[in-house]
């Protein structure tokens, strides 16, 4: 039915009229999407089960990545991209009055993600496939996914995201691979001539039923799964509270990352993170034990990643699986555990190296705590025949101490590799955070440096940059992203500058319009279009960037003279539900945008636009018409970011701090052809550790600094003074925890530089097309080459062209 247009044509039409019971001309846009996405998901069905064939029968070594967020984005363009037939099925669709990016916007873009975590999954997942290697990701059906961010006077309001709410078409629903997840009750211990045996009575009982996606490769015949598993009623007791039961289950996966200020948060957590785990090695073990007779040797057949902490239960489930299940002994099945998993590290925020109260812990998993109790006995064990005396070492490095359960401990003892996402990231968990894991596991301890899918983030998301490459040297950089290395030498070329300049002119044409209709404000397309997207946290500073904002209109309105490069600054972002701070910084960026597109003279220079609901779907329009990339992180705070790879490889300049991957950005490209400030990552550890740092010196020693603080209380961008006392507070009173207040004069000196940069325009242009041919290195292809060489060992599976 794909083979050409006119086929296509037909196929289409029948099965519209035999799918939705009503003729073309009847037909909704939601109707018709539905009809290509069921005809795709069918086209795509007999690589996928030829895949899943492939495998059993070369009975290769596969991995499966654990993680609670996928982000994956509008599958629809992308499957049609990554099969080949895009070009032909929107000719065809043309030829019947519909236009594919229509369609396209019937189809609901799942928020199983929060940001850079979820993203990345969604890139190593395409990564994986285009490479033909036997790889699949295992996560969780939300029904809501995180929340749809609604803007309302300027404040966010979150609402149940309602991606299900038309079903989706690229799913498939295996209840026949269920399996049942324990939770409450107690284990009672059995001894016996072959030793102990343990059972778990009085168990709540969850279903998990798995809904698998195709993964489609980049022109390959290769087609792997993402899992996603959904919660669902098991069995009912005869005492059983039916309602309350069907509505607890079900809470399991209905939102990511449930309100956790409160205990029944945290118990819905922590279940999710066993849920997703023990489905998922149940199953794991299941496939495995179908081909294969010893568990003994599972780890030559299957690698498991832990995708942060989220799914470090994988360490205690896949032990219990061993031991309880399947027989083994407590050093077999440990040796079994540590080699089959392997464990990145996100991040060095205390806040996310997530620590579990046992009160919570050990009645919600009772076996899985005595577990991890006896891991932690022999670990400590080990710690006290190495540091003998050293209570203190021992106590620091514990799995479980004061009452809690350290999960990050709990995933490098239990693993084989701890990674890093960046190169000043792994060097700090290293050097500072994990130094005591270090200094025990030097062997465990890489680096594998972030990086993002080309064929998402330029081939999909910005086809007329894609084409001018193409026609500057030629294609083989699709499959092989490293080789845009060869533009370099075209930079100086006048036509193709021009050319450029025009590509990133049109997509600030549709990115304008869609801030028109969205936002109702009009920007200048030749204004530099200075954007910060991503999560809304405090150490990635968007507020620094808001500070530079204020001070910009103060001094405009001060001194009639000034003049600075108009400019349009476009931020997107959702706040956890729960973050104070954070939805108060989106309250300040509204007032701010208020007072500065409503005044008649700051508004001809610059403007404010936030955008609501930030996902990927608006990622993909945003980054090809960005000039400027803001990656403004506290230097050591960001692993490693790739929102920074996003904008560089669609041609914008960064303005960043020397942290995460903007470091190896800058190594790639040249200091001249990045903007960066601020405070070192040595510097701020320094400060850290002496506690030498006064931010009220700033305030009272920079006039600028006390002007903008001052008018956060006093009434200029709300009524009510106390609006944004906390950011206030966080600044003076907390002494500024992320360094905003030191790094605002470095900050103001190099968007001043940006300013007189951009108005040298054909040095710009030429700096852009540097960023752009240095950016296949950072495609998550070179990242999963890495990991399946270095820690999984697996190796493409079949001979493909």
């Amino acid at each position: 039915m794909f083979s050409n247009k006119d086929r296509f044509k037909e196929a289409f039409l029948k099965r519209l009229e035999s799918m939705c019971g009503k003729g073309f001309e009847e037909s909704t846009k939601r109707d018709q999407y539905h009809t290509l996405g069921n005809m795709i998901r069918e086209y795509i069905s007999s690589k996928w089960i030829g895949t899943n064939e492939l495998y059993r029968s070369e009975n290769k070594k596969q991995v499966y990545y654990l993680s609670i967020e996928f982000l994956l984005g509008r599958l629809l363009g992308q499957n049609l991209l990554n099969l080949g037939i895009k070009d032909m099925v929107e000719e065809g669709l043309s030829e019947l009055d519909i236009r594919l990016s229509e369609i396209e916007e019937c189809e609901p873009d799942p928020a199983l993600g929060n940001g850079g975590l979820g993203r990345l999954a969604a890139c190593f997942l395409d990564s994986l496939a285009t490479l033909n290697l036997p790889g699949h990701g295992y996560g969780i059906r939300y029904k809501h996914g995180l929340f749809d961010q609604k803007i309302v006077d300027g404040y966010q309001v979150e609402l149940p995201e309602q991606w299900l709410r038309h079903g989706n078409v690229w799913e498939v629903r295996k209840p026949d691979e269920a399996v049942e997840i324990s939770f409450w009750g107690t284990i009672e211990t059995n001894y016996a001539n072959n030793g102990l045996s343990f059972k778990h009575v009085g168990a709540e009982k969850v279903l998990a039923v798995p809904y698998d996606m195709p993964v489609v490769g980049y022109h390959v015949d290769t087609v792997n799964t993402l899992r996603l598993w959904n919660a669902e009623p098991s069995s009912f007791g005869p005492n059983q509270d039916v309602l309350s039961y069907k509505r607890d289950t079900e809470a399991i996966t209905d939102f990511l990352y449930p309100d956790d200020t409160h205990d029944e948060g945290k118990i819905l957590r922590l279940k999710q993170q066993y849920f997703l785990v023990s489905s998922s090695i149940q199953r794991i073990i299941a496939s495995y034990k179908k081909e294969n007779q010893n568990v003994r040797e599972l780890h030559h057949s299957v690698a498991i990643h832990i995708n942060d902490t989220h799914p470090a239960l994988a360490v205690p489930e896949l032990m219990r699986i061993l031991i309880d299940v399947e027989g083994l002994t407590w050093d077999e099945a440990w040796d079994v555990t540590t080699n089959t998993l392997s464990y990145t590290n996100h991040t060095i925020l205390s806040e996310a190296l997530e620590k579990w109260p046992i009160y919570l812990f050990k009645p919600l998993l009772p076996r899985i705590f005595m577990i991890i109790e006896e891991i932690n006995e022999r670990f400590c064990a080990e710690l006290w025949d190495r540091y003998p005396g050293e209570w203190e070492r021992i106590e620091h490095m514990a799995i479980i101490a004061h009452d809690l359960v350290k999960m990050a401990h709990l995933a490098i003892v239990g693993s084989s590799s701890i990674n890093g996402v960046a190169k000043i990231h792994s060097d700090i968990l290293k050097n500072r955070e994990m130094k005591s894991f270090y200094e025990i596991y030097p062997h465990k301890f890489n680096n594998k440096t972030n990086g993002i899918t080309h064929r998402r983030w330029l081939l999909k998301a910005n086809p007329e940059l894609t084409e001018l490459i193409k026609e500057a040297i030629g294609d083989e950089w699709v499959k092989q992203p490293e080789k845009l290395l060869d533009l370099k030498r075209h930079v100086y070329n006048p036509a193709l500058k021009e050319q450029f300049a025009a590509v990133k002119r049109k997509r600030k044409e549709i990115l304008a319009k869609k801030i028109a209709d969205k936002n109702g404000i009009i920007v200048d397309i030749d204004s530099i279009f200075d954007v910060q997207v991503k999560r809304l946290h405090a150490y990635k500073r968007q507020l620094l960037n808001v500070l530079h904002i204020m001070y910009l209109y103060n001094r405009i309105k001060e001194d009639p003279k000034y003049t600075i490069q108009p400019r349009t600054f476009i931020f997107g972002a959702k706040a956890s539900p729960t973050y104070y701070y954070a939805k108060k910084v989106i309250k300040l960026i509204h007032s701010l945008a208020e007072k500065v597109n409503n005044d008649p003279r700051v508004s001809q220079v610059i403007k404010v636009v936030f955008m609501e609901n930030y996902r990927v779907s608006l990622a993909e329009d945003i980054f090809p018409a960005a000039d400027v990339s803001e990656q403004i992180s506290t230097a050591s705070k960001e692993a490693s970011g790739t929102g920074n790879m996003k904008f560089m490889m669609n041609g914008a300049l960064t303005v960043g701090t020397l942290d995460g991957a903007n470091i190896e950005i800058m190594e790639a490209i040249g200091k001249e052809n990045i903007f960066t400030f601020g405070l070192t990552a040595g510097e701020v550890l320094k400060y850290e550790e002496n506690g030498r740092y006064r931010s009220m010196e700033y305030y009272h020693h920079d006039l600028r600094i006390r002007q903008v603080v001052d008018q956060l209380t006093n009434g200029f961008y709300a009524e009510d003074e106390g609006e944004f006392g906390a950011i206030a507070d966080s600044l003076l009173v907390q002494n500024d925890q992320y360094f905003v207040l030191r790094d605002f004069a470095s900050y103001i000196d190099v968007q001043e530089k940006v300013g007189t940069a951009y108005q040298h325009t054909d040095n710009w242009l030429e700096q852009a097309l540097i960023n752009i041919s240095h950016s296949g290195y950072f495609s998550s292809d070179r990242t999963i080459r890495e990991y399946a060489e270095n820690i999984w060992n697996i190796e493409p599976v079949g001979v493909r062209m």
